[in-house]
């Protein structure tokens, strides 16, 4: 017997030894296997784990993917069968008490989590391999803006917390806010409105005023929707509506009073956003990768240039923030609040990059203008 072999069971005996025969054979060659070998050395054929499974092939697999699972062993896993390969994804814990695991992210679904293992390496790499992985992993968009909002959390919080306790609630009521788990989502949605060029420190209290909080379990969480709803566009209207301020076109900017050295730090991880913003967009326009394709050519009327990579930029950020490797721009459909709302703003961008293409497209050059001056003479 070798290390990986298959074979049927044709009798189970009293005292749990086994007699087995070679998988494929109908007669002939069975030998017994004793209880405490089977007990420590035998698995059931069709139940492996990834590793166990190489080399083999069947019919069917159906594999059990967790978000700690590996690229390799998925691989390994999902190329078993000869008729199909399905993926189970587990989403949920069996005991909610264990260590930190990566599936506690409530907003973890299933291709969240199979790109997460696409992403999850295995194998042993070099020591240049490592640095280049970490330089990669630490410069990402994704890793820059998640500090950039926890600073500009910590630099804010005295300021919204003191706009909260002067805003018309009752000392509960704002303690009970500012306690709340909700009160960070509260901060970065005030954040993002006065991006919006919304006068946030008028409007709240309004906010609060509007209606009670007698039947609300959570204060935070229905300041937190008053918001979102009252400022969802950009203050202003028709020509008067200002951009929104935001950085690489995704990222809401902080603004107002903090300490220095929170102005400071906020101010360089804007400036490592767009700059690896940039170089995800050269990066790939240079490798000619098929996402870069509906970006259409940089026009070259110098501020139509400038407009097209700013939205260009944008649309490079939102790849880079959130992992996309599809070949289309924006990849597939986000399943997060988040993802949908930077979705929806790369996705304008890139009509805009493309509609400034078609307009100098449109735009006739110095000699085609000559020659109709010459044909109507």
């Amino acid at each position: 017997m070798r290390n990986g072999d298959t074979w049927t069971i044709t009798g189970v005996r009293d005292d749990g030894s086994v007699t087995i025969r070679k998988t494929g054979r109908r007669f002939g060659g069975s030998i017994v296997l004793p209880a405490s070998y089977v007990a420590d050395h035998v698995d059931l054929g069709y139940a492996v784990t990834a590793h166990r499974a190489q080399g083999l092939t069947v019919d069917t697999a159906h594999v059990l993917v967790e978000p700690t699972t590996t690229r390799e062993n998925l691989y390994v896993a999902m190329t078993r069968g000869k008729h199909a390969n399905r993926a189970y994804v587990i989403l949920d814990r069996a005991d909610e008490h264990a260590h930190p695991h990566p599936g506690d992210n409530p907003d973890a679904t299933g291709r969240s989590v199979l790109l997460g293992v696409l992403q999850h390496v295995g194998a042993e790499l070099s020591a240049h391999e490592t640095i280049t992985a970490e330089q990669e992993h630490w410069g990402s968009i994704a890793q820059l803006a998640a500090e950039y909002e926890t600073i500009a959390a910590a630099a804010q919080h005295d300021r919204w917390a003191t706009l909260v306790r002067s805003s018309g609630l009752t000392s509960e009521q704002a303690d009970a806010a500012i306690e709340s788990e909700a009160f960070g989502a509260l901060t970065a949605e005030l954040r993002r409105s006065e991006a919006n060029h919304h006068d946030v420190d008028r409007l709240f209290p309004r906010l609060v005023a509007a209606r009670g909080f007698t039947d609300a379990d959570d204060i935070a969480s229905v300041l937190h929707y008053r918001v979102a709803r009252a400022t969802a566009r950009p203050a202003g209207s028709g020509r008067t509506r200002k951009a929104p301020r935001l950085i690489a076109g995704l990222i809401p900017a902080a603004d107002g009073p903090m300490a220095d050295d929170m102005r400071h730090a906020l101010d360089e991880r804007q400036g490592l956003i767009e700059t690896r913003a940039d170089a995800v967009l050269d990066t790939a326009r240079d490798a000619g990768e098929t996402w870069t394709k509906p970006l259409g050519q940089r026009p070259s009327d110098p501020r139509k240039a400038a407009a097209w990579r700013r939205h260009a930029r944008t649309v490079a950020a939102y790849r880079d923030r959130y992992g996309i490797t599809e070949d289309t721009p924006i990849g597939t459909t986000p399943e997060t609040t988040a993802q949908q709302v930077d979705a929806s703003r790369a996705r304008t961008a890139l009509e805009h990059a493309r509609a400034l293409v078609v307009r100098a497209e449109d735009v006739p050059s110095p000699a085609r203008q000559s020659d109709s001056i010459v044909r109507h003479l």
